[in-house]
């Protein structure tokens, strides 16, 4: 049987965080055994916004050497970077010529960075879903790890796939999402009612995955909690609620487990053992980074024979998308 297609993601701009660890990364790790897995590291994405050049080809490489400390195998998943695949920027001109302006105009990443930095307001910035949608589309992918705030993102995906499918004949594979959820979503350590984001302005918001253990025990002591002291798991407690999901994943306690734990004792303790735990979590991966992210010629080897791997398959479907649309075989 032929196993199932996954693609997911990050963008190259900046740390990765625990958030992206336990929302994401982590979850890739139990996916590569059981389907076939793509991983990019989506710097076409991280342009939408300004980058110093040094920094998105130094933070590139951190990333690739963070999916690897983790324990993503390019021997099982096909691991690469998103530009060395021309195929991604050629099909989302494509899928440009089918995506409806008020479609993506009410797209909420849009809306609310154009709010934010209207300065900067690019057209990249409001057809990135588009090349999104062709980061999925090109490997005819069956199911995406979302979060719930990347669902419309993906609907985008099926509608262009569904739309080129009528307008053509079938072509692209309408993918579905693949939401897991437990540890899916690590809020801000300032701020529980939003994600954990590493462009959070409060350094203070987020556990970077190469923190030294004094930032990561530093910022855990200021997080967020409130005046009830109990660490119990419920909505009146989202900042203790958001605690003990971290707690959980790095430890792998129960949550009944972890209030059994701290019944009676306060927030100091807890936060004290909980950045033990997350220290002892995140030593190995950080001193498996240490290692790739010095042997160049390693890292060079992996992205290479990733782009390879995935360019084979993406120039296969753009292929049969060129015929579709009546271009001339090249």
């Amino acid at each position: 049987m032929e196993r199932k297609v996954v693609f997911s993601g990050v963008q190259p701009s900046g740390g990765l965080t625990i958030g992206n660890y336990i929302g994401a990364i982590k979850n890739w790790i139990e996916l590569q055994d059981k389907y076939d897995c793509y991983y990019s590291i989506v710097d076409l994405h991280a342009i939408t916004v300004p980058q110093v050049p040094k920094d998105l080809r130094r933070n590139t490489l951190e990333v690739l050497a963070i999916y690897l400390a983790c324990g993503l195998d390019p021997e099982k998943s096909t691991i690469f970077i998103q530009s060395h695949v021309p195929a991604h920027a050629e099909l989302t001109w494509v899928l440009n010529t089918i995506s409806y302006m008020g479609q993506l105009s009410r797209m909420t990443q849009f809306k609310e960075k154009s709010q934010r930095s209207e300065e900067n307001l690019n057209a990249g910035l409001f057809t990135y879903p588009v090349l999104m949608a062709a980061d999925i589309l090109l490997y005819q992918t069956d199911l995406v790890p979302v979060g719930e705030d990347q669902k419309q993102h993906l609907e985008l995906a099926r509608d262009l796939a569904e739309r080129f499918n009528n307008r053509y004949s079938p072509t692209f594979q309408v993918p579905e999402p693949l939401i897991k959820e437990e540890g899916a979503r690590i809020m801000s350590l300032q701020n529980p009612e939003s994600k954990m984001s590493k462009s959070d302005e409060n350094e203070n918001g987020y556990i970077l995955i190469l923190d030294e253990p004094e930032a990561i025990r530093r910022k855990i002591k200021r997080a967020v909690t409130d005046s009830i002291g109990e660490v119990k798991y419920n909505d009146e407690q989202l900042g203790i609620q958001n605690l003990m999901n971290i707690y959980g994943v790095f430890s792998g306690d129960s949550i009944e487990e972890i209030e059994n734990r701290y019944e009676g004792i306060g927030y100091g303790k807890f936060k004290e053992d909980l950045a033990d735990v997350v220290i002892e979590g995140l030593t190995p991966i950080q001193e498996r980074y240490d290692e790739l992210i010095n042997d160049k010629d390693y890292l060079e080897k992996v992205y290479r024979e990733g782009a390879e791997k995935a360019s084979y398959i993406a120039n296969k479907t753009l292929r049969k998308v060129y015929r579709k649309v009546g271009f001339i075989q090249r």
